[in-house]
């Protein structure tokens, strides 16, 4: 019995060890989050860019056939039509933005009006911002925000406005 009791024991010594046991080692690019909403998968990654430039980046996947509104459309978007692609820093985050927010594509003008209602073209979108990661070295405890619309010719899916998603970031000092 006593044997039992002791394997028992270090098993759960072992596991408890492991679930406490922080991140160390990052390798880049590192996936941060993926979440799916309305037809769009969202995946936020921390890109190396050189020794120490970093990009945050959201890549916007939506449904087949889909696009996505540019990111400089007004956030109500034009006439009340269309939402921006837009990945934002929490209101009070630790990371700092040291660029503007950069786009795989070129957004495009629309067949049909309002031309000022510029898309993305068909399927996924990329965008990242350069950022200057939080000090220290501890994961640091984040959330970004998202915004999106995904439209086919048939009809649009509800826009996803400002939803919060929760990251852990390394501190600058955690990356040599």
């Amino acid at each position: 019995m006593k044997r039992y009791f002791r394997i028992g024991l270090l098993i759960l010594l072992a596991t408890t060890s492991c679930l406490q046991t922080p991140r160390t080692q990052v390798l880049f690019p590192l996936t941060l989050a993926t979440t799916t909403e309305n037809n769009v998968t969202v995946s936020i990654q921390l890109l190396k860019k050189n020794e120490d430039k970093y990009l945050l980046s959201a890549t916007f996947t939506p449904m087949e056939e889909a696009h996505l509104y540019s990111k400089d459309l007004p956030i109500t978007g034009i006439d009340g039509v269309g939402r921006p692609t837009l990945l934002e820093l929490s209101f009070e985050s630790q990371i700092k933005p040291v660029g503007e927010l950069m786009e795989s594509a070129p957004s495009q003008e629309p067949e049909t009006e309002p031309k000022a209602l510029r898309v993305y073209p068909v399927g996924a979108v990329t965008l990242s911002l350069p950022i200057e990661l939080p000090p220290g070295t501890n994961w640091v405890e984040e959330s970004v925000r998202v915004t999106y619309m995904a439209c086919t010719e048939s009809g649009c899916k509800p826009p996803v406005m400002g939803k919060l998603i929760s990251i852990q970031i390394p501190g600058a000092n955690l990356i040599q």
